[in-house]
């Protein structure tokens, strides 16, 4: 459990440091920082809608994010471990489902409630896994299969850092 404790403290950490992008990004809070970009509002609700399937996933609900093949799932696997071992993202698109420019509302109306809808997410994540390790056994993916709860937690974390980073810096 204490390996876990410290994965979700930097998930935490993560969804901190989105926070703290998405209220500096206050003057540029709808517009995206480039065409077919996503705007820093878009960012923190693709986020927030992660962070919330990631938990149904973890606990075996059913959930937006892509089921795979069986196929494939040695595939997203794969990067999945690279992801992990690099703690960086491959280029790729998300799924429709997961895309807040093809979703309404496209996200929280502004950077000051940004902290709340981020916050829903992480808590329901942070619920989920500790439920999770609570009844023992592996996260069963229909991306990347079975994988431990601890890596599927730390994957979120990346993935949560790799969208912070696409919010421009304003100066």
């Amino acid at each position: 459990m204490a390996n876990l404790d410290a994965v979700l403290d930097a998930n935490r950490a993560a969804v901190e440091d989105l926070v703290r992008a998405a209220e500096a990004a206050h003057s540029n809070w709808s517009t995206p920082r480039a065409p077919g970009k996503w705007s820093p509002q878009q960012i923190v609700e693709h986020v927030a809608l992660s962070l919330e399937e990631g938990g149904h996933v973890v606990t075996g609900q059913p959930t937006k994010l892509p089921t795979l093949p069986a196929l494939l799932r040695p595939v997203a696997r794969m990067v999945f471990k690279r992801t992990l071992k690099t703690g960086r993202f491959p280029k790729s698109k998300t799924s429709r489902k997961m895309d807040p420019a093809l979703t309404a509302p496209a996200g929280p109306p502004t950077p000051a409630h940004a902290r709340a809808r981020l916050e829903v997410g992480l808590t329901m994540f942070e619920a989920a896994c500790r439920a999770k390790a609570a009844a023992g056994g592996p996260v069963e993916s229909g991306g990347f299969g079975r994988v431990s709860l601890e890596d599927y937690a730390r994957f979120t974390e990346l993935h949560t850092r790799h969208h912070t980073q696409q919010i421009p810096v304003v100066l």
